[in-house]
């Protein structure tokens, strides 16, 4: 008699890390939004610079990442030096583009306009990287981006020459995004936050320096809690972009949306949104169930 052999288990190793991939996305989400809360709380304390949280962000990084590759007694094992320094410039103007946002607008409006990166991903990855092509991933990008602008609702917010500086976190955060998805293809985490950290803290001190000091107790406070959760989410985002691609991974990261939304007026005294915000939310947040999905099939 002939035994039949059982059917093969689906490849659940593969939905798992897709969906872990996803919530580490999602964490980082959260990390950026508070790292934000942090310097608008600040702001009524201590007179700290945007280039001096950006590069203390950078510089806590580096001593982070270099204790854990020293615990694990292995070095960075560069490959491609080219996406490692495209990731690492793209990252430090959106991080500094970012701050400076948060710094001359609000908490919600550096984060909804930080928040447009994802169109910029979607446009770049469907013009240079043909395997990432995703008719479905692309039209959630613009339902999100639609929320995003009711969220925005421009004629209300009035903007203006300031909120240039959150305009211009999106689109050098896409292409620091980009660069990190190309990046995690040939270089394993610690190699590309290695770089990133190290060479980010040398080029925030050699554009910067005249607004760095040697900081008291309460400065050092919001400087290491604002760096502490903005390395947290760097970590989480860069291990979660091993499982995703570069358009799923932006939408995801939008969720920083609701975040603001919810959290904003308790953390920061902000007002809440109305009807108009949150058909807008809800509109991303439809978005990110639909590529989780897609991604865990």
């Amino acid at each position: 008699m002939t035994k039949t052999s059982p059917p093969t288990p689906p490849n659940q190793p593969s939905a798992i890390f897709g969906f872990l991939g996803c919530l580490a996305v999602f964490a980082s989400a959260f990390c950026f939004y508070f790292s934000t809360v942090v310097i608008r709380w600040s702001r009524d304390v201590v007179t700290i610079d945007s280039a001096y949280f950006a590069f203390f962000r950078f510089l806590l990084g580096f001593i982070v990442v270099c204790t854990i590759m020293a615990l694990r007694r292995q070095g960075p094992v560069p490959k491609r030096y080219h996406l490692l320094v495209g990731r690492t410039l793209g990252n430090c103007i959106a991080v500094y583009c970012f701050y400076q946002a948060v710094r001359y607008t609000s908490v919600a409006e550096a984060n909804i306009l930080n928040m447009t990166y994802p169109i910029f991903v979607a446009i770049l990855s469907w013009v240079l990287l043909r395997q990432q092509r995703d008719p479905v991933a692309l039209a959630m990008v613009v339902v999100a981006v639609a929320g995003v602008w009711l969220i925005l609702r421009p004629g209300n917010m009035g903007l203006g020459l300031k909120s240039l500086w959150g305009i211009g976190s999106g689109v050098s955060a896409a292409l620091a995004i980009l660069y990190l998805n190309l990046s995690r293809q040939y270089h394993d985490a610690n190699t590309v936050l290695f770089y990133m950290f190290g060479l980010g803290s040398v080029l925030m001190f050699l554009f910067f320096r005249q607004h760095f000091f040697w900081p008291d107790g309460r400065e050092l406070y919001y400087l290491a809690l604002c760096g502490g959760v903005g390395i947290a989410g760097q970590f989480l985002i860069t291990l979660g972009f091993r499982y995703v691609t570069a358009v799923e991974g932006g939408v995801i990261s939008s969720t920083r949306i609701l975040l603001a939304a919810m959290l904003g007026p308790w953390l920061v005294a902000e007002p809440p949104l109305g009807p108009v915000g949150w058909i807008g939310a809800l509109l991303i947040f439809g978005a990110n169930v639909v590529l989780t999905l897609r991604k865990g099939r």
